[in-house]
C-alpha cells in the first residue's frame, strides 16, 4: 500500500466522493491483507462458508485463525459479523472491542458496535458508536440514518 493510514483517514473526510471511495476500499484492502494472501484467503473462505450456510464451519475457521493470529483485526471483525448475523450481540461486541483495540479507526467495527447495541435495545450506546463511526467517515449517510432511527426510539 502506498498511502499510509493517516492519509487514507484524511481522504475519508474529503468532499469528493471518488476520493472517499478509493480511501474506503484501500482501508478494507489493507485490513483484509494484513496477514498477506494467506490471511485474505481465510477471510474469503470463511465468507464463502457463511454464504453457503456453513455457519459452524465458518466460526471454527475464524476462531482458529484468531487463536493463531490474535493481532489479525479483520479475522476478529469477520467473526463479529458472523455473531451479529446470528443475533449473538454480546459476542459480536466482544469481538468488535478486540478489533478496535487493534485498529481504533476501524469504521466497520464502530458501525458494528452500533448495530449490536441497537439490536439489544441499547439505543444511547448505539448512537455513541454510530457517532464515533461518523468521526472516521463523516459522509456516511447510513450512520446518520441509524442515529436518527435510534434517536426516534428514545422518544
Amino acid at each position: 500500500m502506498s498511502a499510509d493510514p493517516e492519509a487514507l483517514l484524511n481522504d475519508l473526510k474529503d468532499p469528493d466522493s471518488n476520493v472517499r471511495q478509493v480511501a474506503t476500499e484501500s482501508l478494507w484492502r489493507r485490513w483484509y491483507t494484513q496477514k498477506g494472501a494467506y490471511g485474505a484467503q481465510i477471510l474469503v473462505q470463511s465468507q464463502t462458508m457463511l454464504d453457503e450456510g456453513q455457519v459452524e464451519e465458518a466460526e471454527a475457521l475464524l476462531s482458529k485463525t484468531i487463536k493463531g493470529m490474535p493481532d489479525f483485526a479483520e479475522a476478529w471483525n469477520r467473526r463479529a459479523v458472523l455473531y451479529y448475523l446470528q443475533q449473538r450481540y454480546w459476542q459480536a461486541i466482544s469481538d468488535c472491542e478486540q478489533v478496535l483495540a487493534l485498529v481504533p479507526y476501524h469504521f466497520g467495527a464502530l458501525h458494528g458496535m452500533g448495530l449490536c447495541h441497537a439490536g439489544l435495545g441499547n439505543h444511547v450506546a448505539a448512537i455513541q458508536f454510530f457517532r464515533r463511526a461518523l468521526e472516521v467517515q463523516p459522509y456516511s449517510t447510513l450512520n446518520e440514518r441509524l442515529i436518527l432511527e435510534c434517536t426516534a426510539k428514545l422518544s
